[in-house]
């Protein structure tokens, strides 16, 4: 008998989504003991060949005993026949961000650190074409602009998204066929997580109402959208590149600004922004209009105040980004 189709959907996905990494290559697996990663790591370790599979585990210490669940996810990972083990624990520190942000932010500095310690080829992460459909929606809710609907990244950096195209049916399925007891992490039934309600009452309604296959529908969406928005990011990197100023507190030419086009202008307004240290979670298209502005429609106006207490200032045919009391 040949493999279970869900055991196979998944390997085939990790197997394809390494392809092109050395035969001795070291792959660290992200590991929460949930069905998508402790799915990809079976697969991982399953099509490791003369590979190094390394499973890390980061315990954010939200939860009551979740140290306990660290530990289980290493003996897991190692009953799985992984290389290696790793596990950290880490201070989430909100820091204004919300605690799912931070602790992502937390969960990827501990995982460069991994992939450091290892001399990691690449860093698999255990996202599915459902979680690539949530993320969609969401961007199209708060209109988020391309980027966001363009979803999550099959790779950026040393990390790698292979199970992009995988539904989460088949990573549930294929850890019961493997006999794996995968971990259900109480925040994803907890309702004040905006994921949460998109995930059990948004995309089931949209299921119902408008027939199966939105999700599949939206994680293609987000894959030709994609390649819109990485052609537009690296025209607007040129731009970005050949308008920046030598000097940090320096600024853009405003007739230069004038002559980009609008995709690419408001791309580099962003940069600037973020460059004088607006922070990009709190920087909205609104704002990246509304400075705009400034060199599109300009009327004497005095300045436009930013995130991280920072003004867009117009003078001598110059843009700047400035702290907000200078």
């Amino acid at each position: 008998m040949g493999l279970h189709p869900s055991v196979a959907a998944v390997r085939r996905a990790v197997r394809e989504g390494v392809a092109d990494l050395p035969e001795d290559a070291t792959l660290v697996v992200a590991c929460s003991g949930g069905p998508d990663s402790l799915a990809l790591a079976a697969a991982a370790v399953a099509e490791k060949r003369d590979r190094r599979v390394v499973g890390a585990t980061v315990d954010h210490g939200l939860q009551e005993g979740s140290a306990a669940q660290a530990a289980r996810v290493v003996e897991q990972l190692a009953t799985l026949g992984a290389d290696e083990t790793i596990t950290a624990r880490v201070t989430v520190d909100p820091g204004g961000l919300g605690p799912e942000a931070a602790a992502r932010r937390a969960r990827y500095a501990v995982l460069d650190q991994v992939a450091e310690h290892t001399g990691a080829a690449a860093v698999l992460l255990g996202h599915t074409r459902d979680d690539q459909a949530e993320t969609v929606l969401m961007g199209l809710a708060r209109g988020s602009g391309g980027r966001s609907l363009a979803g999550m990244r099959r790779a950026f950096d040393v990390y790698r998204r292979p199970l992009l195209d995988v539904t989460r049916d088949d990573t549930v399925t294929a850890c019961q066929v493997l006999g794996l007891e995968a971990w259900d992490d109480p925040h994803n039934s907890d309702p004040g997580y905006t994921r949460v309600r998109v995930r059990r009452r948004v995309l089931p309604l949209l299921e119902e109402d408008l027939g199966p296959g939105v999700a599949a529908a939206l994680a293609r969406t987000a894959d030709q959208l994609r390649t819109d928005a990485d052609l537009l990011d690296d025209l607007a990197d040129a731009a970005w590149e050949r308008l920046r100023p030598a000097d940090p507190v320096g600024g853009l030419d405003v007739g230069a600004l004038a002559d980009l086009h609008p995709a690419l202008r408001r791309r580099v307004l962003r940069r600037l922004a973020l460059a004088a240290g607006s922070p990009a979670s709190e920087l909205f298209h609104e704002h990246v209009l509304a400075v705009e502005r400034l060199v599109t429609a300009w009327s004497g106006q005095r300045w436009i105040d930013l995130p991280g207490h920072l003004r867009a200032v117009r003078a001598d045919g110059v843009l700047r980004v400035v702290p907000a009391d200078s």
